[in-house]
C-alpha cells in the first residue's frame, strides 16, 4: 500500500529532532454545500532540525518512530 503524503505548515519546532506541523483539509458541507475547512496537527520526524516555524513541508507516513510520531518530513515547499 502507498505511503499517504500530506501538505502543511510548521507550528512548533521546539522538541528535538520533531516538529509539528498543520494539516488542512477543505471539504464542501454535506447539507449545506459550503466549503468548510478543518485542519489536524502531526507529529513529524525532522532528523537535522532543519525546519522552522512557519515553513510548508510534506510530510510522508512512516512505520512508528515514538508514542505519537508516524510521519517524517520529505521536503520544503519553495
Amino acid at each position: 500500500m502507498p505511503k499517504r503524503i500530506l501538505q502543511g505548515v510548521v507550528v512548533s519546532d521546539k522538541n528535538d529532532k520533531t516538529v509539528v506541523v498543520r494539516v488542512e483539509r477543505r471539504f464542501a458541507h454535506p447539507l449545506l454545500q459550503k466549503t468548510v475547512r478543518r485542519s489536524k496537527k502531526y507529529k513529524a520526524h525532522d532528523e537535522n532540525n532543519q525546519y522552522k516555524t512557519g515553513d510548508v513541508v510534506s510530510i510522508q507516513e512512516c512505520a512508528p518512530i515514538s508514542k505519537d510520531k508516524r510521519w517524517t518530513v520529505i521536503a520544503a515547499q519553495a
